[in-house]
Parts: structure tokens; sequence; C-alpha cells
């Protein structure tokens, strides 16, 4: 089984706070997490500020971006397989799409936020 690569910002709190939380729910390690503010450019494999910009991940060599990165890395977590599986309907990826997009208007405040209870 080929490992889901899953890029993150790693200066973003509360990207760090749930990357950790995925962490934990991959026990099997099925999932590789690489932080996007550390990693040299040349391991990016798009430009770093797309990257930075919205979730990505590539599952069997396919990049994926936004709520389609999130549903395969549920798939690769025993725990969220089913929504994984769930958002391969069309309708469903479209409207998690949806929220996603509502949600990266408010990641800024969030952030903040997140900032503000991070104990580092």
């Amino acid at each position: 089984m080929t490992k889901l690569l899953v890029w993150y910002d790693g200066a973003c709190p509360l990207c760090r706070r749930e990357i950790a939380l995925m962490r934990r729910l991959d026990g099997r390690g099925a999932i590789q997490f690489i932080d996007v503010s550390s990693a040299s450019p040349t391991t990016c494999p798009i430009d770093r500020d797309a990257l930075l910009a919205r979730f990505h991940a590539s599952e069997d060599g396919r990049m994926l971006s936004g709520a389609a990165a999130f549903a395969a890395m549920w798939r690769a977590i025993p725990l969220l397989r089913p929504i994984g599986l769930l958002a391969r309907a069309p309708v469903v990826l479209s409207g998690l799409e949806a929220c996603y997009r509502a949600f990266l208007r408010l990641r800024p405040s969030l952030q903040g936020l997140a900032a503000r209870l991070d104990p580092a």
C-alpha cells in the first residue's frame, strides 16, 4: 500500500493542531505528513504558495486539493474511512468543497484564535 502524502502548514497553529489529531488517529502510519513551511522548495511538488493556500494530498500519485485532499486523508484513517468513502460521491464532495471554501475565508481569524491558545 502506497502511503498517502499530506502537505500542511506547520507555521499555522490551527493546522498543527489538526495534523496532531490526524497523526494520533493514523495508528497504521498510512500517512506521511510533510510540513511545507520547513520543507525545501525542491521537495514541493507544486508551488509552495499554492501548497500553503489550500490543503493538498497525493493519493496514488494524483495531487488532490481542498475537500478532495481531506477525503483522501479520511480514507486512510480507519475511524474516518466511512466519511472519506462517502465523499467519493460527487454531490457529497461538492458540498464538502463549498464548506471548505467557506472555512478558508474564516481561516485567518481561526489561526489568530489558535495562536492565542497555543502553549508554545
